[in-house]
This record gives structure tokens, sequence and C-alpha cells, in this order.
């Protein structure tokens, strides 16, 4: 059994001297996140938010002022027309499956601008493309964009060769995924916007904000985003929301998710939470500062397995758009080592071992350290990769840096004293 304490003791000239040098990168965190508070109690405030809120309901759930209330905070919150927040959504897949079933008719097409999606949305778009006869196609241009590797003027042509007559959606994934490319920035984002509605105005902006939300100032609603999808155990949930997931856009796109999820005619008007919704607002209150902590988190896990000698993307001080970390390990005992040592420094099942396995919607198998308060909350400290070369993991969350920071410590010990 660890001793983490002990651990955090041994450590201390170390972690005095990474706080020094990251003290730049997290005091830029720390204005990000008092915007984010700022804009978030805004909108509690302005939508008269009070105790009768945090209240359930049953049965249909007509008049539910706390479902409602947390609609109009989101969506003020994001800078959308519209939200549709609901506990009835299991995963960010399951809501990004929603609002590409409301968004696409029989015969259109869809466009993925970001290359290809993560794994667990490749089964949903396949079912698309068999059943609806919906036109898919992939470009990676607005990836490419990020990375320096292609100018506006050419992202504006490789849009032009990838949206066809039938385009409809144009879906973004904003986050890596597993994978090592950059996340999409909301600088990004405005540049393709305005080739967007200069060029296609008709075509439909669904984004995948799943990892991204609050890591910067803006959100991309506020750019004119059709859809913008998201988990609540993921960043907006703050650690306290036990499911569900969001949508927040205009007003029709909202209205036509609804209409998915529950059934024409219904949509909004329905949606009952017998267990009240405490969880939700509160959740989101703290969320900016949960995400900040989790990218302070992030800083020094690249900045320690820098360190160590394991390639790091992104680096301890560059911009973050996401709150991933990706740390390629190079062989599988360092990636199972690595992921049994996030593990056992888990406040939850702590004493369980990680091993490869075939995850449910993965075409492959994933190794995961998630000892969470919620199953499977990603803004909790997780760490899992899919089991292949180059063995990258991907760690991302952390309700309080202190955990990352001894997380990442127990790996290393645990690293030099296997391999």
């Amino acid at each position: 059994m660890i001793s983490t304490r002990r651990l955090y003791q041994e450590s201390s000239d170390l972690i005095l001297r990474y706080r020094s040098s990251l003290r730049p990168v997290w005091d830029r965190i720390d204005e990000i996140v008092a915007e984010n508070q700022s804009k978030v109690l805004d909108a509690f405030i302005a939508e008269r938010i009070s105790l009768p809120h945090m209240s359930g309901s049953t049965g249909y759930g007509y008049g539910d002022m706390g479902r409602e209330g947390l609609d109009r905070v989101f969506a003020r919150a994001f800078g959308g027309e519209a939200a549709l927040v609901r506990a009835h959504w299991a995963s960010g897949t399951h809501v990004l499956c929603t609002a590409l079933k409301s968004l696409l008719r029989a015969g259109d097409g869809l466009l993925s601008v970001t290359g290809t999606p993560y794994d667990t949305l490749r089964p949903v778009l396949e079912r698309l493309v068999d059943e609806r006869g919906v036109e898919y196609r992939e470009t990676d241009a607005l990836t490419l964009y990020q990375e320096g590797a292609i100018g506006l003027s050419e992202l504006e042509e490789r849009l032009d060769a990838a949206i066809g007559p039938k385009t409809r959606v144009a879906m973004l994934q904003r986050s890596r995924g597993y994978s090592l490319r950059k996340p999409i920035s909301i600088t990004c984002m405005k540049d393709f916007m305005g080739i967007m509605r200069r060029k296609w105005p008709h075509v439909i902006i669904m984004v995948d904000n799943c990892y991204c939300e609050f890591v910067e100032a803006s959100e991309p609603p506020e750019l004119g985003a059709t859809l913008t999808v998201g988990s609540l155990i993921k960043n907006p949930g703050g650690g306290l929301a036990p499911t569900g997931a969001y949508i927040v856009g205009t007003k029709e796109a909202v209205e036509r998710a609804a209409q998915e999820l529950f059934a024409p005619g219904i949509g909004t008007e329905v949606g009952s939470n017998p267990h009240g919704y405490r969880d939700f607002y509160q959740g989101l209150f703290l969320a900016p500062k949960v995400v900040g902590e989790a990218l302070k988190g992030a800083a020094f896990a690249a900045m320690y397995f820098s360190e160590l000698g394991f390639a790091v993307t992104p680096g301890p001080f560059e911009e973050r758009s996401d709150i991933v970390q990706a740390v390629t390990m190079g062989s599988p005992e360092a990636l199972s080592v690595l992921a049994r040592a996030i593990q056992s420094a888990s406040p939850v099942d702590s004493f369980a071992a990680p091993e490869p396995w075939d995850m449910p919607g993965y075409g492959r198998q994933i190794i995961m350290a998630a000892g969470a308060f919620v199953q499977g909350a990603s803004i909790e400290l997780s760490c899992d990769a899919p089991f292949v070369p180059p063995y990258t993991a991907y760690l991302q969350g952390g309700l309080t840096k202190e955990h990352v920071i001894l997380a990442c410590l127990n790996a290393g010990k645990a690293l030099a004293d296997t391999l």
C-alpha cells in the first residue's frame, strides 16, 4: 500500500521547483477561471435561480422549474439561444447520436472537418450511412489548419473540395480523442466559422465540445455554432453531476434534438428527475474552477513525464484547448504500469488493477484507470489508452491539482521500480 503523504513529503523539493516553473502557466489558467466563473455566476443571477429549482419532479415532468431553469442557465453561460440539459443521456456518444439523428434526413450529407471521429462514434456513423443513406465524408482540413500545416486560404480550398451539394452538417470534434493531433482552439474555430458563414451559410455546424468546456474563455455557441454538444460527467458537471449531457444552440436545432430524444410534439416540455437538480446546478457553478485544477495538473504531468524521458503533448507551457494530456509510453509494459499506478492513487477502487479489455463501442482493446466517484467521469482523474503501439496514455481530469500531482509521483515511482 502506498503512502501518498510520504511520497509528497519526499518530493517536496521537486514540487516546489515545478510550481515555480509553472507559475506563469497557472496564473494564465487562473485568469481564464475567473472569466468563466463570472460568466457562469452572471447566468445564475440573470435566470433568478432559487432553492426551489433544486427540487425534483416525477412522471412527465410538466412545469419542472428545475429542469427549465437549468436549460436557461446553460444557454446563457454558453452563449446559445436555447439548451437541453437532461439526465436521460447516458454518455457523450449518446447525446452526439441524438444530435446527428435530429439534424440529418435521408440522403443528406455529413462532413467531419477534423478527420476520423472518436472510436465510439463510428458505429453511429455506420448506422446513419446504412439505414438513412447519409453521405458521409471526412477531411482533416481544420486539424491541419489548427496545427499550422496549411493557411487560411488553403483551409478554404480544402473545404470547397469536401463540401458537396448534399452537405447538410459539418461536424467537428474539438478534443484530440485517441490521437496526437492538437485540439481545435476557439481562435481556430473563429476562422473556420468565418469561412462557413460567408460561403456556406446553409450548412449546419455541429460541435463535439467534450473535454473542452471552460478551458478557454469562449464557447462555440458564442461563435454561431448551430449545435454544441457535451457530457455532464466531463467538464461542465464539475465532478458533481452523476450522469447526463447537454445540447446548446439555436432554438430550432435544440427543439429538433428534444423531439429526437423524446418525441415529436413533446420535445422540451417533458423529462422528469425525481432526485432533483442540486448536483447539476452546483456542478456547473464549480466547473470553471474544477477545469482550472485539471489544467494545472495536466501542465504538471507534462513537465514531470517529459523529464522522465517520455514524449508528451501538449508540452507544459503550450496553450490548451482541452483537458487531455497525452504521454507516449512506448511499450505495453510501461503503459500498464502507468495505468495501475494512476488507479492505485485514486480515491475509489484504488485496489483494482486495470487490464486491457474489449470496452463497448471500441474496435480495439482499451486499458483504463478510473477510480472516480462518478463512474467514467473524465473530469475526475483518469488514464486510458488503446492498447496498441505507440502505447500512448491519455490523462485527463483531476478535481484538485494536488491529486494529479500525487498520482504522477506515484506513477514515476512505479515506473522506476518496475522497468
